[in-house]
């Protein structure tokens, strides 16, 4: 029996770079599975993954050999190479630099996945840079806004 236990789970949130509606068609209906494929590979255990057009949200089991930010590397870097070797007309996409990461109890794990999934309805009633705020500030993360969207 192993003498290490553990329950990592982070929820990641990141936009594209300005927030560019560039997520659509193809690109929505194949990203969540090319993430989850590419984090499986090195050992986590993606819980959800979605978003909208303009930002992402992944909720995601970490092993204790994976850190918070090598997670986050992982799926922005694999998936802005895959983007522009697969589709001819998103040569330019990019990532914002930055990104939100916020642990996730395991209790509240149905919770965060129900609303990662219901993320275009939940749009209808708040901005992405409203969600993103009301993040920080749940967290008590303190920020300044000039740079939240590099």
């Amino acid at each position: 029996m192993a003498d290490t236990c553990y329950s990592i789970n982070i929820h990641y949130v990141f936009s594209t770079q300005d927030r560019a509606p560039l997520i659509t068609g193809e690109l929505r209906d194949r990203l969540p599975q090319f993430v989850g494929g590419t984090l499986r590979k090195y050992g986590t255990k993606p819980l959800c993954i979605g978003g909208t057009s303009d930002h992402v949200h992944i909720l995601v089991s970490l092993p204790t050999t994976m850190s918070v930010g090598r997670a986050v590397q992982l799926a922005k870097g694999s998936s802005l190479k895959w983007i522009h070797e697969t589709f001819a007309d998103k040569r330019t996409f990019s990532w914002q630099e930055g990104y939100a990461a916020f642990s996730v109890s395991v209790s509240q794990i149905p919770t965060t996945v129900t609303y990662i999934r219901n993320q275009a309805k939940h749009h209808l009633r708040q901005t992405f840079e409203e969600e993103y705020i009301a993040f920080l500030k749940k967290h008590e993360i303190n920020f300044d806004r000039r740079y939240l969207w590099r």
